[in-house]
């Protein structure tokens, strides 16, 4: 599993990434009625879910995509 690089190091886990799918936060224009751009972001919708990795149980930042396609298997 691929971590993500914060300031060069590996970090166990971010707020608004997911492990599984490494989908981060994009970034864009707001656009107003009269065209004016302003940046704004866009964030996953990330939820901490207890799923099992090989076999044990262990605290994930995942994509409500993921969960919802069953690429994760959550633990009881």
């Amino acid at each position: 599993m691929n971590l993500p690089l914060v300031y060069g190091k590996e970090v166990e886990s971010m707020g608004k990434y997911c492990e599984v799918c490494n989908k981060g936060v994009m970034s864009g224009n707001k656009v107003s009625h009269s065209n004016r751009k302003t940046k704004r972001t866009w964030a996953p919708n990330i939820q901490t879910v207890h799923v099992l990795v090989n076999g044990t149980p262990k605290k994930m930042n995942v994509c409500t995509r993921c969960l919802r396609s069953g690429k994760v298997e959550r633990s009881v």
